[in-house]
Parts: structure tokens; C-alpha cells; sequence
């Protein structure tokens, strides 16, 4: 298993306490971003750091959604509000904990993937994205937003000689512990070097201070981001930057009937027996609670 850190929502009131009152306005905007950017249908889609469900309705034209983060509780949250209504005996939305370090998805498998306010807390981004880079489908979509180092903000600040770190050095910055800005030009460098090529750029939340939010109608601000977004092609000086790309179209697509890989051997022979899923090639097995396949870890004493 990976030993790089992990920041854990476990627990947490995210739900409440972050998208609770004064966060419209955020989530309006991403919303719009991700309309713009997302494939309107497809067969599989999976959110890495899907936590409680917040952009589930925007998946409406997937036949299957895979909800995918690091925390148990948030995506017990997550199946409490979308249960697991399907068609033909197959559940539409499958809750999956783990590590984004080591999906436990075959590879090939995704038409879509999306990772909205998530890679921001990998101390390893390039080891994320080739994992991304793994699961996506021949021609597949990826649709990321990161935090933007070289935002505005940022860039006055470091002018006025109120922040140490320079918004215009590549290297990421790890600005508060387990959380990172990143610049553009390097992400867009991580993202080739991983064999995903960007599509489209949109500069998102423009407009993201609290004197704004607080005497501005929120609408307005909105409407007024929306139409700004596109000029992330040009330029990039928010906080927020979403990108879409495209994985090669030569690509091997997963085997039929495959879905979940072993996090500890890398085999996508994997039996589900109910109460958890057994690995035939090395013999760990992966805990199912309430729904939610656990590949965090093994259950003590399967693997060999």
C-alpha cells in the first residue's frame, strides 16, 4: 500500500461546516464549469473525491456512477442520499472507499473520471494522475480542477511582500499542511507526461472574495463568472482552474465483466462473496460495509 499521506475527511461535518451557508456561490460556478467540460452521457463515469455526493446530479446521463473517496463516512452520506436505484439488477451508483494512490479499478475502465476540489491535497499529484491516466477508457475524458497557484490574489500579495512563496516559481506549494496551489503550466506538463492530452480550459471562481459574496447578489456574480470562464484558454489568474482531456484513443479498453483490480497484486480476478471481495491471485479480500467496497486494506490475514 502507499505511504505517502492522506488527507482523511473522516468524520468531518463537511457536508455542514464547508458547504454549509457562503458557499453558493462555489458551487455554483464549479457546477457550470463541470456542465461545460463534462460529457453529457456515457456508459461508466467515476468522481475521485466524491465525498457526500455534492455533483452527483450532473452524472444523470451515465448508466453507472462509481463514487469514489478516502472516507467511509462521507460516502455512507453519499448512500444515504442516492441509495443504489438501478435497472436490469444492477445498481446504478457504486461506493467505493480507497486510496487515490492506488485505485482499485481494471484498467480501461472509466469513459469519464472527474476530480473537482481533490487533487489540491496530493502530496504526489504525478503519481495520482497516472493512476487516473490507468482507469480511463481509449478516448476517455478527464475532467480536473486544481488549485491555481498563479491566481491574483496570490500574485498581489507576493508583490506586496505579504507571502514568501512566488506565484510565478512552477514547483507546487504546500500552503497549508496536505494542501497544495499548482501551477498551470506545470499541471498542463504533468498531464502530457501521463498521456492525457487538455481539450478545453476554463478559469473558474473569479469572483471568490467574502466583501463580494456579502454585497453582490449572488446570481449576478455567478452570471458574471460564467461568462468569464472561457478566457482560461488565454489565461489563468483565479483560484480555481478546470481542465478537460483526453486519454489516446490506442489505448487497451478493459476486459469484459471486469471491474475492480487488487490494490495489493494488481489482479483484476477478484471474487465478490457477499461480505467482502476475494483476490484468486493472491488471496486478500476487501471488506464490504453497508454497501461500500473498503479497499483501504486488506482484511488481516487474507493476503499471502
Amino acid at each position: 500500500m502507499t505511504q505517502h499521506p492522506i488527507c482523511d475527511y473522516e468524520g468531518s461535518a463537511y457536508r455542514t461546516e464547508f458547504w454549509g451557508q457562503g458557499r453558493e456561490y462555489e458551487d455554483a460556478v464549479e457546477r457550470a464549469a463541470l456542465r461545460r467540460l463534462l460529457p453529457p452521457a456515457g456508459r461508466r463515469i467515476v468522481e475521485i473525491g466524491a465525498g457526500y455526493g455534492r455533483l452527483v446530479p450532473l452524472y444523470n446521463g451515465y448508466d453507472e456512477v462509481v463514487l469514489f473517496d478516502y472516507a467511509l463516512s462521507q460516502l455512507q452520506q453519499a448512500r444515504e442520499r442516492w441509495g443504489n436505484a438501478g435497472s436490469g439488477g444492477r445498481p446504478r451508483y457504486v461506493y467505493v472507499a480507497g486510496d487515490f494512490y492506488q485505485l482499485p479499478f481494471t484498467p480501461g475502465l472509466f469513459d469519464t473520471v472527474t476530480m473537482v476540489r481533490t487533487l489540491h491535497h496530493a502530496a504526489d499529484a504525478p503519481a495520482v494522475l497516472r493512476g487516473v491516466a490507468q482507469i480511463l477508457a481509449p478516448g476517455g475524458a478527464f475532467v480536473l480542477e486544481f488549485a491555481n497557484k498563479r491566481n491574483l490574489k496570490a500574485i498581489l500579495r507576493y508583490l506586496l511582500r505579504r507571502q514568501e512563496w512566488s506565484p510565478f516559481d512552477r514547483e507546487p506549494v504546500e500552503f497549508v499542511q496536505l494542501n497544495f496551489n499548482f501551477h498551470p503550466a506545470w499541471m498542463r506538463e504533468r498531464l502530457a507526461e501521463v498521456g492525457l492530452t487538455v481539450r478545453r480550459q476554463l478559469a473558474v471562481s473569479f469572483f471568490r472574495l467574502g466583501f463580494l459574496k456579502r454585497v453582490v447578489p449572488i446570481v449576478l456574480l455567478v452570471s458574471l463568472d460564467r461568462l468569464l470562464q472561457p478566457t482560461g484558454m488565454l489565461w489563468q489568474l483565479t483560484p480555481s482552474v478546470f481542465v478537460r482531456c483526453e486519454a489516446p484513443a490506442e489505448k487497451s479498453a478493459a476486459p469484459p465483466g471486469a471491474f475492480f483490480r487488487c490494490t495489493i497484486c494488481g489482479s483484476i480476478m477478484l471474487v465478490d462473496e457477499g461480505e467482502a471481495l476475494s483476490c484468486i491471485d493472491c488471496g486478500a479480500r476487501f471488506a464490504v460495509h453497508d454497501g461500500i467496497y473498503d479497499f483501504k486494506a486488506p482484511l488481516a490475514g487474507d493476503a499471502r
